[in-house]
């Protein structure tokens, strides 16, 4: 994230140094609120009944009467958080106080770089001894408030950093924070450490909200103080320079938070896009989406694709077994984690499988709603899949489901496309199955994009999947073919995309034949509609959400670009731009809606729900003629054996 600059090293053994100061801060000092207003007030006990503790007296002195009258409390940080617990500091509350400590010491430590680098410490010497020249009082003033700028957002930098591995899915609005003072450093966190304990008091009634409130409070305190950056003086020593603390692989650049990575380390094997053999749009359409996801804002916590509207937030992926679907999952994950780590974003991938459905009523739904909270995870970029989802949400009235199963679809019903469903563009949601049909209708409409998964198809995809899997421990020739030739993605998708010009299913074709001997080419919007219509008598399941999953994909299509491979492998490019030029330039690339991008879509979409209707109608009749086949060879024995 550092770009251009020169990494320093900021070493351990100076961090080490301020670790007495750090725990003296937690420990206790006193603190007079001069911005803030205290919300929290102990309770003093009475002197005597009758007699109250508020201090009678009011200055009648010209200007004292403004002077804030509040009075010094004790702000105590480690007896705060040890509170919360049951006289046993927890885990989550050592974590808490772990990283403040660190924050703070790193603060303190890049406090006294600072001071070093920008001739404060010349300065703060010449003031104690008295011989500071008056014309030198106008600097050390700003340099003091610099300084002071500086160690209030590392230590909120730091922290954040430090506690994002502990951050579940619980979060806190603290508001803006008032307390912050620039007359010097040691005063500016004890302000800080003020409002911090104010907030813990007020907003952290158990342990996960303990470190969601500290978390919110590192935000809100990086947003201010790099809001007052931007017009104060002095600051060069720090915004120009970069460090590096290696025990906590932080980088500290600027006005410009780190991102830590929330949650354990990836257990999924990737895959490279070269190691996926045909599935052509489906591989096209993940490569586009994982750039997509990588174009949100930390800050804004939207993604200018959410906005313009052509942002996949949940799509389908469906074919026979061994097509290649876990293979897209790898690829795509994989394609994230490394732009995520490229770009110091914090990268966050989860299943959701058949052994997270509980006998216990209840627990399925809420391990559902868990997943689907880590994924949406506005301070991630978020991947979340669920494998063989016809197993894992049962369709509503099948007896053959269980309660679990039923409890799984209506979370995620009502988290794919539910009231309160916001898409914010930092995630996105894969549901994959050999049988579709078997999926709960309305669950699968959520679903905006469509992936066949159906494999290799032609026979230059079979030859380049046997050259892959052989591997190179072998002299076979190759023979006349060039490989991986056919799997080259542009031209391989146009031919795809092509291909839906006209229906694939046998049912959509025959309405396509009807309309369009009825009404000509389809170049209009009332023809377009009439066709729409057309689908929707033919299967009643074609309703207005399938209308806009349609126009969405048609929406992708608009911005059928893929954003330049520069971009994410050099973030200053792109990924780390405000966000209000990443949607200047993102606009700057759509392409115009075409007729056939809108019949190619519908005809996609529409093909998969005749398939999924077709293949659903016929094993519910095959399933039948096996019964009736079982009963008649059955009655046969039996009067068989009683003749």
């Amino acid at each position: 994230m550092t770009g251009a600059r020169d990494t320093m090293e900021l070493r351990e053994d100076t961090i080490r140094t301020q670790y007495d100061a750090a725990l003296a801060l937690l420990t206790g000092f006193d603190h007079a609120p001069r911005l803030a207003k205290a919300a929290v007030v102990d309770a003093k006990p009475e002197r005597s009944p009758g007699i109250g503790t508020r201090p009678m007296f009011r200055s009648t002195t010209p200007g004292m009467v403004a002077r804030s009258t509040a009075r010094p409390g004790g702000v105590r940080l480690l007896e705060r958080v040890e509170g919360l617990g049951d006289g046993l500091v927890s885990p989550v509350q050592a974590s808490a106080l772990h990283g403040l400590r660190r924050g703070l010491a790193i603060a303190l430590a890049m406090s006294e770089t600072f001071a070093a680098q920008s001739g404060l410490a010349e300065l703060k010497k010449a003031n104690l001894e008295g011989r500071l020249p008056e014309g030198k009082r106008a600097e050390f003033t700003e340099l003091l408030a610099a300084e002071a700028l500086t160690t209030l957002y590392t230590f909120a930098n730091t922290t954040a950093f430090l506690l994002a591995p502990s951050m579940g899915s619980t979060t806190v609005e603290v508001g803006a924070v008032e307390e912050i003072l620039t007359d010097n450093a040691p005063l500016a966190l004890q302000g800080a450490l003020w409002e911090l304990d104010q907030d813990i008091a007020l907003l952290a009634t158990d342990e996960p909200r303990l470190i969601a409130v500290i978390a919110a409070f590192c935000e809100a305190l990086m947003q201010r103080v790099a809001l007052r950056a931007e017009t104060a003086p002095r600051l060069q020593s720090f915004t120009g320079g970069a460090w590096r603390v290696e025990a906590d692989m932080l980088s500290i650049a600027g006005f410009k938070p780190a991102r830590a990575s929330k949650g354990g380390a990836l257990t999924i094997q990737f895959k490279k896009p070269s190691e996926v053999v045909g599935n052509h749009i489906a591989k096209y359409q993940s490569l586009r989406l994982a750039k997509m996801l990588m174009a949100y804002d930390f800050e804004r916590k939207l993604n200018p694709f959410a906005e313009l509207g052509g942002f996949i937030f949940t799509f389908m992926g469906d074919g026979k077994p061994g097509t290649g679907k876990t293979t897209l999952i790898q690829m795509m994950a994989g394609l994230l984690n490394d732009y995520c780590k490229i770009a110091g974003y914090p990268f966050r991938y989860q299943n959701f499988s058949i052994d997270q459905i509980d006998s216990y009523q209840g627990k399925s739904g809420q391990n559902a709603k868990a997943f689907i909270d880590n994924v949406l995870d506005p301070g991630v970029i978020g991947f979340g899949t669920i494998d063989d989802i016809d197993q894992v949400a049962g369709k509503r009235g099948d007896r053959q489901s269980s309660a679990g199963q039923q409890e799984v679809t209506a979370v995620f019903m009502g988290a794919f496309a539910g009231a309160n469903t916001v898409v914010r563009g930092n995630c996105t949601f894969g549901m994959f199955s050999n049988y579709p049909e078997n999926v709960d209708d309305a669950l699968r409409q959520r679903a905006g994009a469509r992936f066949l998964v159906d494999g290799p198809q032609s026979r230059e995809d079979y030859i380049d999947i046997l050259s892959l899997l052989l591997g190179k421990n072998h002299a076979i020739p190759v023979g006349s073919h060039d490989l991986f030739a056919a799997q080259e993605i542009k031209r391989a998708v146009a031919a795809s995309f092509e291909g839906y010009s006209k229906p694939h299913e046998d049912g959509l074709l025959k309405v396509w034949d009807q309309v369009q001997g009825q009404i000509g080419t389809l170049d209009t919007l009332a023809k377009l509609g009439s066709y729409l219509k057309a689908i929707q008598q033919a299967d009643a399941r074609f309703t207005g959400r399938a209308i806009k999953n349609i126009t969405d994909a048609v929406k992708v299509r608009a911005m059928d670009f893929e954003l330049p491979d520069e971009w994410m492998e050099n973030p200053e490019l792109f990924l780390f731009k405000p966000y209000d030029e990443k949607l200047t330039m993102i606009k700057g690339l759509t392409t115009p809606i075409t007729v056939e991008m809108v019949i190619q879509e519908i005809n996609r979409y529409a093909d998969s729900e005749f398939r999924y209707a077709d293949k659903s109608d016929e094993v519910a009749i095959e399933g039948m003629v096996r019964d009736f086949k079982r009963q008649e060879e059955a009655k046969r024995r039996y009067l068989e054996g009683k003749a």
